[in-house]
C-alpha cells in the first residue's frame, strides 16, 4: 500500500484515541529501526517518546521478534488453566526481579486491567472499599482504572464509583511552598495524607495507589522521604501499598522498578509497557507472598481470556533477557545523565522553561508564562490558542516525535539511546524553545 492509502484508511475507518477525529494527519510509517522511523517519502523521525513510553528497546529488537516467532510455532494461545512454559518462566523472572517480599504474578493485558485487578485484590485481601489515589495521575481510562485517575481524563467517567478518594501528591514546585528541605516537604505531605485517610475511617482503606513516578502528568518525582512516609502509613493502618509502574518499570528510571530508587516494598506492583516493550500486548499485578498466601484457600475472583499469553509471554521472557544480557541500566544512567545536563542548560537558556525534571530517561520540560510567578504557559487541562499543539508540531518538523500533556513536553526515549544520540535531539528541543520565549512574552 501507499502511504497516502494508508493515510486515508487510519482517517475514514479508524477512531484515533484521545483526539477529535476531524483534520487528523498521521504519518504513515513505512519501517522502523532502533531509536527511529520512516515514512513512504523516506524522511526519519526520532522517537524520543518511547512511542507511549513503553517501547523501551527500541524498535526491530531481533532477539523478541525471534521468541514470538519460536512460540508462535508450538501453540500461540491456551487458557491461564493449563501450564505454559514462557507463562511460569516469565512470571518466576518477574518476582526473581522483586523485593523479598513479593510472592506471585497475576497476568494482564495491559495497564489499565492491571491496575483495576489490583484493586479487586486489596479489596479481596483486606475486607476493605475506599481506595486513595492521586489527583495528578494517569492510571488508564477503562471504568475501574478511569476512577483511579485524577486528572480530566477521568471526566467522561463521572459520577464515578463510589470508594475512590483523591488526594494530591507532593508537586514541590508546582505548589511553591517555602520548604527549606525536600525532608521538610515530605513530612507535611504525609501528614496531610494520614489527616486524610483518618477522616475517610482508616479501617474501611484497602489501598493506596500511586504511580511510584507520576508519568504522563509530568514526571513528577517524590521527594525524600515521601514514599517512606507513605509506608509508614500503610503499616499503621493495614491498607496495601499499590505502586503502579506501568510507566516507570523496567529500567525507565535507572532502576529496574522506580520504587527502588526510594528504598520501599511495595504490597502490590503493577505492571505493563516495558514488559514486552509493545512487541505483544502484557501486563500484570505483582502481589506480596502473605496476599498470595491468602489466595491459597479463598477464591481468587479475577480472570482474563488472555491472561498470561503465551505470544505475550515468551516476548516477555526475551525482554527481560535483553536487559540483562546488555547491562541496560548502565544505558540508562549513562544517557540518562547527558539528558538531564542538556535538560539544565536548557532550563537556565530559556524564559519559558520554568523546570525541568528527570530521573533516568524518563523527563518532562515544564513551559511557564514567568519564572517568578510560575504560571503555566497554558491553562490546566486546556490549549485554548494551540500553543502547545504548534510547539510539538515544530518539533515533529524537526523529526523530533514526542508529546505534550498540559503545559509539558515530555521526553522518554527508548533505554538504547546512546549520549551522542540525546545531544543531537535535543539541540532540536533548544531552537524549538525560542518559539515558546516568544509565547511566553506575549501571554
Amino acid at each position: 500500500m501507499s502511504g497516502e492509502s494508508i493515510k486515508y484508511n487510519h482517517c475514514t475507518y479508524n477512531l484515533q484515541s484521545w483526539s477529535k477525529q476531524k483534520g487528523l494527519d498521521p504519518i504513515p510509517i513505512e519501517k522502523t529501526d532502533g531509536i527511529y522511523m520512516w515514512d513512504y517519502d523516506g524522511n526519519r523521525y526520532t522517537d524520543m517518546s518511547s512511542q507511549l513510553v513503553n517501547l523501551n528497546v527500541g524498535h526491530g529488537n531481533r532477539a523478541i521478534i525471534d521468541a514470538i516467532k519460536e512460540q508462535a510455532e508450538k501453540y500461540c494461545y491456551l487458557s491461564p488453566s493449563y501450564g505454559s512454559e514462557p507463562r511460569g518462566e516469565l512470571a518466576k523472572m518477574i518476582i526473581e526481579l522483586m523485593p523479598d517480599n513479593m510472592g506471585k504474578v497475576f497476568f494482564t493485558n495491559g495497564g489499565a486491567d492491571a491496575n483495576e485487578n489490583a484493586v479487586k485484590i486489596a479489596r479481596m485481601f483486606t475486607g476493605r472499599q475506599k481506595v486513595f489515589s492521586r489527583y495528578r495521575s494517569y492510571h488508564g481510562s477503562t471504568y475501574g482504572a478511569g476512577n483511579l485517575t485524577g486528572e480530566p481524563r477521568r471526566y467522561p467517567l463521572e459520577p464515578g464509583a463510589p470508594g475512590f478518594v483523591k488526594f494530591f501528591d507532593p508537586y514541590i514546585y508546582r505548589d511553591n511552598l517555602p520548604f527549606k528541605t525536600e525532608k521538610e516537604a515530605s513530612e507535611y505531605y504525609v501528614a496531610k495524607l494520614r489527616e486524610q485517610v483518618i477522616y475517610e475511617g482508616a479501617d474501611n482503606v484497602a489501598a493506596i495507589v500511586m504511580e511510584t513516578i507520576t508519568g504522563s502528568n509530568g514526571v513528577i518525582i517524590p521527594p525524600d522521604g515521601y514514599l517512606q512516609g507513605v509506608r509508614s502509613i500503610c503499616d499503621e493502618f493495614g491498607i496495601m501499598m499499590i505502586c503502579d509502574e506501568v510507566m516507570a518499570g523496567f529500567g525507565r528510571t535507572g532502576k529496574m522498578f522506580a520504587f527502588e530508587n526510594f528504598g520501599v516494598k511495595p504490597d502490590i506492583v503493577t505492571f505493563a509497557k516495558g514488559i514486552t516493550c509493545g512487541y505483544v500486548q502484557l501486563g500484570g499485578v505483582v502481589v506480596s507472598k502473605d496476599i498470595a498466601a491468602y489466595f491459597d484457600d479463598h477464591l481468587l475472583s479475577c480472570g482474563l481470556t488472555y491472561s498470561g499469553h503465551p505470544l505475550a509471554c515468551a516476548a516477555g521472557v526475551a525482554c527481560l533477557n535483553f536487559y540483562k544480557d546488555t547491562n541496560i541500566l548502565d544505558n540508562v544512567n549513562r544517557s540518562g545523565a547527558a539528558l538531564a545536563e542538556c535538560l539544565y542548560t536548557l532550563k537556565e537558556k530559556h524564559s519559558s522553561v520554568g523546570d525541568v525534571r528527570c530521573i533516568g530517561l524518563f523527563s518532562a520540560i515544564e513551559l511557564v508564562c514567568d519564572k517568578e510567578s510560575r504560571e503555566p504557559l497554558v491553562p490546566y487541562g486546556k490549549d485554548p490558542d494551540g500553543k502547545m499543539k504548534k510547539l510539538i508540531g515544530l518539533l515533529k518538523e524537526k523529526g523530533f516525535m514526542t508529546y505534550s500533556h498540559e503545559n509539558m513536553i515530555l521526553i522518554s526515549p527508548p533505554l538504547i539511546i546512546t549520549p551522542e544520540q540525546i545531544r543531537e535531539e535535543m539541540a532540536k528541543v533548544d531552537e524549538v524553545l525560542f518559539i515558546a520565549d516568544e509565547m511566553a512574552e506575549k501571554a
